[in-house]
């Protein structure tokens, strides 16, 4: 569902999304708009919003964005993540491990979101930050590797012997529990 931001009426985009997701309607979203400011963004994603794009646009970004949504699991069964013990909650942005809490910044959760939605599979660093950075971000592969190592320290290192985050060498990274 692609919502304009400036609607006509009094309801705008964020509202929209807002009722969906109260009515726990998960069709991706994403936001189209003039407001560049990152309090909006902020804003439009914490309401919900799957992507955001800021006019003016070109329309191959927007056709890319859009088949990124595509690409998404079309459900969700529920808003807590699970890999083993590692646990995420998408909604009130809690990770924990072995019922231990985990702080982790806003980066640090994106990236583990989108490991956790991908379970299993191998994301190279162009798709990470594909993904997880804004488009017009200026992202080398290199900062790919340290926000890994960011996870690794929080999530894997306290919990010798059981590596959630596996890099396989030359293709990328994956998230998987291991017997």
């Amino acid at each position: 569902m692609i919502i304009d931001r400036m609607l006509p009426g009094s309801m705008e985009g964020v509202d929209i999304v807002k009722k969906l997701r109260e009515k726990k309607i998960h069709t991706p979203v994403l936001l189209l708009t003039a407001k560049d400011q990152i309090r909006d963004r902020v804003t439009g994603l914490n309401a919900g919003a799957d992507d955001y794009l800021v006019k003016p646009f070109s329309f191959e970004e927007l056709l890319a964005r859009v088949r990124a949504l595509l690409r998404r699991p079309s459900e969700t069964k529920s808003n807590i993540l699970k890999v083993g013990d590692l646990a995420l909650d998408t909604t009130n942005y809690n990770v924990s491990r072995a019922g231990r809490p985990i702080s982790l910044s806003s980066k640090e959760f994106a990236l583990l979101e989108y490991l956790m939605r991908n379970y299993g599979q191998v994301h190279s660093k162009d798709n990470i930050i594909a993904h997880v950075w804004n488009f017009d971000a200026d992202i080398l592969p290199n900062t790919v590797e340290v926000y890994i190592g960011y996870l690794r320290n929080k999530i894997d290192r306290p919990f010798k012997g059981r590596p959630l985050l596996h890099t396989l060498r030359g293709f990328g990274y994956k998230i998987e529990a291991r017997s």
